[in-house]
């Protein structure tokens, strides 16, 4: 027998309500409706003067059951049921509130009479993050409760706040130590002890002084200001006027008739497709659960560059002492002093405090040899990318590490599995791609090696967890995931400069969809001869099977100096960090052409700049999945919302490709191939994206038995 997800016990003169829905006592159908049931019982028995509702596990309700809301036949009638019926209970109700009450959990504790929380606990309305709104009526209560400003602050931001902080907002009523469920009996008999009245949100009006003159006007020329598809903003910022504005049965309407608007918007379809994507990436097919995962206490790092520095900084945060290691004293304390830098910022904006900038340093120490590595549980080798260098490095790590220990390298396209054979011991070897810059960029790709023990890839991507990254697993080839699909994206916008567009041009076509910079800026921004370097080293492999003009114009550039804002000047020119129009580039581009005998034009429209940039891109990513680097289309869309800034609200390249109908892009493909001429393979439609066009399907539709999976 299925074990019931709402538990009633009846204490004395007291209902106990308890949910037990794990992981999350996600507020379902099964529980909304245990939850009806539960309260009837509990009003139809005489013994009971209040209830406590709680919940089982690790936490109160984390929210709604989001996988009902992408059903086709999404039900709220039975919340406004379970809503309605708490509203106007006749007996008071107190929650209590443990680990994280959020979204539609923290809507139940408000629509409850009282809230009593462990010290813990933390509450919020995140929903914005999905592209919705609360709409159980959380826009409604939250600013009778602490106010309109308050209440729009934080709605808009969906973020979590301490129970202490609840407690001075005025969202919970107590905040206790001890055991919880014992303290908020004693909070119930207290309540009917001083018979004091039932407190409904829905009844308070919205305290006057928490509305300040122009309040609502300035959220959205705010917002106006914000490059942003989310469809929820401007909704919520309705809601909350209309919660200052209108009755609250009025009110509650307005917020169900924005909700529905959010709910079947596409933006918010993509914005919950990247919620349950971020969740899959770290399921693993093949790998057992039962796993034991290697042990990690200390950590090394060698090369003390900036992706080194911000990678030690990572551990650090979580209290994780890192070893660097460089060749000379300089580097080390040049590095050392850079991330003190990074840390002091943090202190300056109030996000750190000196005593904990202290302890994180603290935790940091520069070497200048390999055997001071014996004692780590995981070394990280972080030195320039080339590949024999790597190779070099792996090696001396495979004698020093000791046994069991992991060693990872921060190759961002290098062959990981010669690095493994390099090192001598190719089962305690894998890829971790950090994006720069390290200690911010969320995304980490983990790449599996051929001989990667599954210990070893279970260990990293837990561990990656619990420094604050998304992990994605990646097989081996060039450029992983992220990369390999960018070279398509970068020729493409490089040819069009050959063809007669500006930089400007494509980088405005390309931030038209969202992307906060174009190709250039970021080449500029990232180094253009660190780019074209890694262009020249994949040639000397013989893995670079491409035409004359292949990323003639970086190669250029980086043979002229022009290396992007660090030398002033790049596929821009600079003054401080303001790119500004080069006529030079113009110039530079129009020799190429001349010389490679291209025929310039300026009709290049913007539609043609994003259809060139990023179909390539997307027939890429179906070449990854057929070849079976990535496990899932949604591993690749995590890949490019954290680790290339493609915008959230579109849901990543393989979604988004759904979206504009895959018949669509191969019938592109075809159009470029005929009209620019396929003698490099560069418009030859992957047999993936081919069959799927031709059948009517999308990336979605794709079942895990016909997909390879990430094996190396």
């Amino acid at each position: 027998m299925n074990k019931p997800l709402v538990i009633l016990e009846v204490r004395e003169d007291v209902a106990l309500v308890c949910i037990d829905n794990p992981p999350v006592n996600a507020l379902s159908r099964g529980v909304r409706e245990g939850l009806v049931k539960a309260l009837r019982q509990a009003a139809a028995d005489s013994r009971v003067s209040a209830v406590v509702l709680y919940c089982a596990g690790r936490t109160f309700v984390a929210g709604a059951d989001i996988a009902e809301f992408d059903s086709g036949q999404p039900s709220t009638e039975d919340i406004h049921e379970l809503f309605g019926l708490l509203d106007g209970y006749a007996r008071p109700v107190v929650a209590a509130l443990h680990g994280t009450a959020l979204g539609g959990g923290l809507e139940l504790a408000l629509v409850s009479h009282f809230r009593v929380a462990s010290r813990s606990a933390k509450v919020g309305l995140p929903e914005v993050h999905l592209g919705l709104l609360p709409g159980a009526g959380g826009t409604q209560r939250l600013p009778r409760l602490i106010g309109a400003k308050a209440a729009l602050e934080l709605i808009l931001s969906g973020k979590q706040v301490a129970a202490d902080q609840a407690l001075a907002l005025g969202i919970v009523d107590e905040v206790v130590d001890g055991d919880l469920l014992d303290a908020a009996i004693v909070f119930a008999h207290r309540v009917i002890e001083e018979h004091r009245p039932q407190r409904r949100a829905s009844a308070l009006p919205v305290n006057p002084a928490s509305v300040p003159a122009g309040l609502f006007e300035q959220a959205r020329q705010t917002l106006a200001q914000q490059r942003s598809g989310n469809p929820a903003p401007v909704r919520i910022i309705a809601c909350v006027e209309a919660a200052v504005t209108q009755p609250f049965t009025q009110g509650l309407a307005t917020e169900q008739r924005l909700f529905g608007e959010c709910l079947h918007s596409p933006a918010s379809a993509a914005l919950r497709h990247r919620f349950f994507a971020e969740r899959e990436v770290s399921k693993i097919p093949g790998l057992s659960g039962n796993l034991t995962p290697r042990s990690i206490s200390r950590v090394g790092v060698v090369g003390a560059g900036t992706m080194g520095g911000g990678i030690a900084m990572n551990f650090a945060n979580i209290g994780m002492p890192v070893v660097i290691v460089e060749t000379t004293q300089a580097a080390l304390d040049r590095s050392l002093g850079i991330v003190r830098k990074n840390y002091e910022a943090a202190v300056a904006k109030g996000r750190l405090s000196p005593a904990q900038l202290d302890q994180r340093m603290s935790l940091l120490r520069g070497a200048l040899d390999y055997p001071e590595l014996a004692e780590c549980d995981l070394v990280i080798e972080a030195v320039f990318e080339d590949l024999a260098l790597k190779k070099q490095v792996c090696a001396r790590l495979g004698q020093v590490c000791r046994p069991g220990a992991i060693i990872a390298s921060n190759t961002s396209s290098l062959d990981v599995d010669a690095l493994a054979q390099a090192s001598g011991r190719p089962a305690d070897v894998l890829g971790m791609h950090f994006f720069s810059p390290a200690h911010v960029m969320r995304l980490l790709e983990v790449v599996r090696g051929a001989h990667t023990g599954t210990d070893v890839l279970s260990t990293v991507v837990k561990l990656a967890r619990t420094i604050g990254k998304v992990p994605v697993v990646s097989g081996v080839c060039y450029g992983f995931i992220g990369n390999r699909m960018a070279e398509c994206y970068l020729r493409e916008a490089e040819q069009l400069l050959l063809e007669g567009a500006t930089a400007q041009q494509v980088d405005a076509a390309v931030e038209s969809l969202g992307l906060p910079m174009g190709p250039f800026r970021m080449l500029d921004l990232a180094g253009v001869d660190v780019v074209a370097k890694v262009v020249i080293e994949r040639g000397k492999s013989g893995q670079l099977l491409a035409g004359p003009t292949y990323r003639a114009v970086a190669l250029k550039l980086m043979e002229l100096g022009r290396y992007g804002q660090k030398t002033g000047s790049g596929f821009y020119r600079y003054e401080g960090r303001t790119p500004l129009p080069d006529p030079a580039i113009e110039q530079i581009c129009a020799a190429l052409a001349a010389r490679h005998g291209i025929i310039r034009r300026h009709d290049i429209a913007e539609q043609e700049i994003i259809e060139r940039c990023f179909y390539p891109l997307i027939n890429e990513g179906a070449k990854v999945l057929e070849e079976g680097i990535a496990y899932r289309p949604g591993d690749i869309d995590v890949v490019w919302i954290n680790g290339y800034s493609f915008p959230d609200y579109l849901g990543g390249p393989m979604f988004w490709a759904d979206q504009l109908g895959l018949s669509t892009i191969a019938a592109r493909m075809d159009h470029y191939a005929a009209q620019l001429g396929n003698e490099h393979g560069y418009w030859s439609q992957a047999a993936l994206l081919k069959r799927l066009a031709a059948a009517g399907r999308g990336f979605a539709s794709l079942t895990e038995s016909e997909l390879g999976g990430a094996t190396g």
